[in-house]
């Protein structure tokens, strides 16, 4: 059973078409299937809330999904083989099982909120979407060093924000606006209109301010190269060129991410991939 459920995250995975596939690949195999895990479980749950018919289904759907989870870490056996790969990855590298709560928990706030006010409100859905995540998956990795756990925090925020902003439309789409409403206030703009489609004179700065978080945040994240098993290095490396190309195309766009989602051609993101992999820890730098 233990290669059937992996296999079948790693399905997931390969089905997703996601750019974690790649990076993933350099890990050997008992955390390479683990971080699948990881990964199959954050994408059944984000499934649940973005292909519910309507939100009381979700809920109830995620309520089970999460009740599910609490059974088998303490020790029930589950029909849900992503739930079991996931519960089998928990035990052999001691993740902390607060991070798969606080994962839910963010997706969960996408049911019950749409917007965000402040910069504190989204760093906190951050937090538990992409933060969390990262410290999970670091437990996989092998660190050396709790020093890694803000570092963690900072790299998930890098990518999350790099992720809201390649994904503007189709978070509207959904009804979601996750720029803060005060930054959209301070570039001279304003949220309704663009949940209406209209042009701001204002998107130009709201975009550079944006990136330019980001940016302070993927600075930030780069402590994190010399904290981790050598493994944990070149997977972390990895990720980090692929969502540098995502925000490098994101700055190129320029105003127009927020009418059509950005994408990276795959050579792109495997050359930057690839570059960052390369990189000495002196030399992890950010670049466009």
């Amino acid at each position: 059973m233990y290669f059937n459920d992996h296999a079948v995250c790693a399905d997931v995975l390969r089905r997703s078409g996601s750019s974690f596939s790649l990076p993933i690949r350099l890990l050997p195999g008992e955390k390479r299937r683990g971080t699948t895990a990881l990964y199959a479980f954050c994408r059944q749950a984000d499934d649940i809330v973005d292909q519910a018919t309507d939100a009381s289904t979700a809920r109830i759907d995620l309520d089970a999904f999460e009740a599910t989870l609490a059974a088998g870490l303490a020790g029930s056996c589950t029909e849900n083989p992503v739930l079991r790969a996931l519960i089998d990855t928990v035990r052999r590298f001691a993740i902390p099982e607060a991070t798969l709560y606080d994962i839910l928990a963010g997706v969960r706030m996408d049911l019950v909120q749409k917007r965000y006010a402040t910069f504190t409100e989204l760093e906190e859905y951050c937090r538990r979407v992409a933060s969390a995540v990262g410290l999970a998956a670091i437990h996989i990795w092998g660190f050396r060093t709790t020093a890694a756990f803000p570092a963690a925090h900072a790299c998930g925020l890098a990518f999350q924000l790099t992720n809201i902003l390649r994904d503007i439309p189709e978070d509207l789409q959904r009804g979601r606006i996750y720029l803060p409403t005060e930054d959209f206030a301070a570039c001279g703009c304003d949220p309704n209109r663009l949940a209406a489609g209209q042009n701001d004179q204002g998107y130009a700065r709201l975009a550079a301010f944006q990136i330019a978080r980001a940016e302070s945040f993927y600075k930030q994240a780069q402590a994190l190269d010399t904290m981790l098993s050598t493994d944990g290095r070149l997977v972390f490396r990895a990720m980090f060129g692929v969502y540098r190309s995502v925000l490098s195309a994101v700055t190129h766009a320029g105003t127009a991410i927020f009418t059509k989602r950005v994408r990276p051609s795959r050579p792109a993101l495997i050359s930057s991939a690839v570059a960052t992999v390369l990189m000495g820890p002196v030399r992890l730098r950010l670049f466009h």
